[in-house]
């Protein structure tokens, strides 16, 4: 049985304003689930993007202004969002205090494209060394 400390897990800039911390991937042994909590700023989140599997996206405190394709809603604290793989998605804080969102990804590793970017990001592939 294998057990993770979270506490004991790095926090990085993912990009301004948006602090991650991966918690399961690739990189901890998992096999198909890709877990991690991001800490966002006011105004801050991510572009538009997608991934080839579906996704989860709850928001653990804050509010969220999240869009999927055309459609856009505000998502709260105790309210999640399921992403089909392949849909444009992405979100901002659209709140006035830290943003605390969790993401499961259906694959152990984060990969995505974005539309300012054409190649892929793939992100927790692999234990780092």
């Amino acid at each position: 049985m294998q057990i993770i400390d979270h506490s004991l897990q790095p926090t990085e800039e993912w990009r301004p304003g948006v602090l991650t911390k991966m918690q399961v991937s690739a990189a901890t042994d998992a096999a198909a689930l890709c877990i991690f909590e991001q800490w966002v700023a006011p105004g801050a989140g991510t572009p538009s993007h997608t991934h080839p599997v579906e996704e989860v996206l709850t928001v653990l405190e804050g509010r969220a202004e999240l869009w999927l394709g055309d459609e856009r809603t505000t998502v709260s604290t105790g309210q999640s969002v399921i992403v089909p793989a392949g849909s444009w998605h992405g979100f901002r804080n659209s709140g006035s205090v830290t943003l605390h969102m969790q993401a499961i990804l259906a694959a152990p590793a984060f990969e995505a494209s974005y539309k300012e970017q054409p190649e892929v990001i793939t992100r927790w592939a692999t234990a780092k060394a």
